[in-house]
C-alpha cells in the first residue's frame, strides 16, 4: 500500500486537485490518499457545501497558516509541513499551482528529513507554466517547484517547451491537460442552476465581468487610476452593457486607500458586489457578454467555455489562452482594451478553441502515470 499526500494551500488548488483525488478513490487497494490543507489562504467560503459540490473530504490536516509574508508563510508552512512529513511518511508528494505552499512542500520534500535517507518524491501539477515576469512571486515559486519535482505535468504546449529549455529531463515531463477545466467540466449542471443572474437583475451575454487583484494593478495608484478608466470607458463604447464587479478585499482596501472609490462607482451600470463562491461566479463568467481580468485561471475558464476575455497584465503564463482559445493580452492600454471591446461589440472577436487534452479527463491521465511510476 502506498501512501499520496497532496499539500494545498488555497482554494484554486482545491479545484485543481478534487478530480486527482477522485481518481486516486478507485485504487484504494494500493493507495492512500490525504490531503494536507496549509490555510495558506482561509476562505470562509470553503464550506462543507463547496468539499460537497467538488466531492471532497474534509482535509485529513489543517496547519493554520493564515495570511502573512512571502517568508513568514512559506517558514511556517515548511516547520509544520515537516513534522507531517516525518509522522506520514508518504511515498509521493502532490503539490498544485503556484502559491507559496507549494514551493514549500517542495523544499520540505527535498531534503532529507529525520531517518528518511532519501528526498520524497514530488509532483507538481501545473506544472511548467512561465510568465517570464519574476516580479511576481508565483512565477519564483514555479521556478523553485519545477527544478525540485521528479513529475511535471503539463497542462498545455508551453509547459512543456518551458522545462525543456530549463534543462528538466523528458521523463520528468507529462502533458496531461488542465485538472482545473476537469472540476469546471464536472461542477457545469450546479453551476448553470446558480440564481446570481436573478439576485443581480443581469440578463445573460448583456454584462461585462470585472476581476481585479494583481498587487501591480491594484498596489499602485496610477496603475489602479488607469484601470478604473478602462472600466468606466465600457460605458461609452457599450452604453447598455451591465458591469459586474466582485471587489476583492485587497481591491476594495487600495481603492480607499487612494481615495478612488468614489470614481469607480460614478461610474454607469455599474454593480459592485462582495467576492463570491466559485459556483455563482462562474455562472457568471459562462454568460458573459466579456471578461476583463488580471486573473490566471480566468483565462483558462473562459477560454474552454468560449467567453471572450481583455487580460490586464503585460504578459501571460497561459499562452494556449491567446494562441487558441479566447484571450487577448492589452495590460493597461485603454487603446488596446477598447479595440478588444469594439471587436466583441462587432461580432467579430475571435470564437477560439479548446486546447488539447482540456477534456475532464486530465486527473484520469495523471493518475495513471503515478501508478506506473510509484
Amino acid at each position: 500500500m502506498k501512501k499520496i499526500i497532496s499539500v494545498v494551500g488555497a482554494r484554486p488548488n482545491f479545484m485543481k486537485m478534487a478530480p486527482v483525488h477522485k481518481q486516486l478513490l478507485k485504487h484504494k487497494k494500493k493507495i492512500i490518499h490525504k490531503i494536507v490543507h496549509t490555510g495558506q489562504h482561509y476562505d470562509k467560503r470553503m464550506s462543507d457545501v463547496f468539499f460537497k459540490d467538488l466531492g471532497l473530504p474534509k482535509p485529513d490536516i489543517y496547519l493554520g497558516i493564515g495570511s502573512k509574508s512571502h517568508a513568514e508563510q512559506k517558514a511556517l508552512v515548511m516547520i509544520e509541513l515537516e513534522k507531517v512529513i516525518k509522522k506520514e511518511k508518504p511515498d509521493l508528494v502532490l503539490v498544485y499551482g503556484d502559491v507559496n505552499s507549494t514551493s514549500a512542500a517542495s523544499l520540505v520534500c527535498s531534503k532529507q528529513s529525520g531517518d528518511q535517507l532519501h528526498a520524497i518524491p514530488v509532483a507538481h501539477i501545473e506544472s511548467g507554466l512561465r510568465s517570464f515576469d519574476r516580479s511576481m512571486p508565483e512565477e519564483i515559486n514555479r521556478l523553485v517547484t519545477d527544478v525540485l519535482a521528479d513529475f511535471l505535468f503539463v497542462t498545455e504546449p508551453s509547459g512543456v517547451r518551458n522545462l525543456q529549455k530549463e534543462g528538466i529531463s523528458d521523463k520528468k515531463i507529462f502533458f496531461t491537460g488542465n485538472t482545473m477545466i476537469d472540476s469546471l467540466i464536472t461542477l457545469l449542471p450546479v453551476i448553470k442552476k446558480s440564481n446570481i443572474l436573478k439576485e443581480l437583475c443581469i440578463s445573460e451575454n448583456n454584462y461585462a465581468l470585472i476581476t481585479l487583484h494583481r498587487p501591480s494593478n491594484v498596489d499602485s495608484k496610477d496603475n489602479l487610476a488607469k484601470v478604473i478608466n478602462i472600466i468606466t470607458g465600457i460605458n461609452n463604447i457599450s452604453p447598455k452593457t451591465d458591469i459586474v464587479f466582485p471587489v476583492h478585499p485587497r481591491t476594495q482596501k487600495m481603492l480607499e486607500k487612494f481615495g478612488l472609490l468614489k470614481n469607480l462607482e460614478s461610474t454607469n451600470n455599474l454593480i459592485l458586489t462582495e467576492p463570491l463562491g466559485y459556483v455563482d461566479f462562474m455562472r457568471l463568467v459562462s454568460t458573459a457578454k466579456f471578461i476583463l481580468t488580471d486573473s490566471g485561471g480566468i483565462q483558462e475558464e473562459s477560454t474552454y467555455l468560449k467567453i471572450p476575455c481583455i487580460t490586464l497584465r503585460d504578459s501571460t503564463e497561459r499562452p494556449v489562452t491567446t494562441e487558441l482559445g479566447t484571450n487577448t493580452i492589452t495590460g493597461l492600454d485603454e487603446k488596446a482594451v477598447k479595440k478588444a471591446i469594439e471587436q466583441i461589440e462587432k461580432g467579430v472577436y475571435k470564437k477560439g478553441k479548446i486546447p488539447k487534452f482540456w477534456d475532464g479527463n486530465s486527473a484520469e491521465r495523471i493518475v495513471k502515470v503515478i501508478l506506473e511510476k510509484i
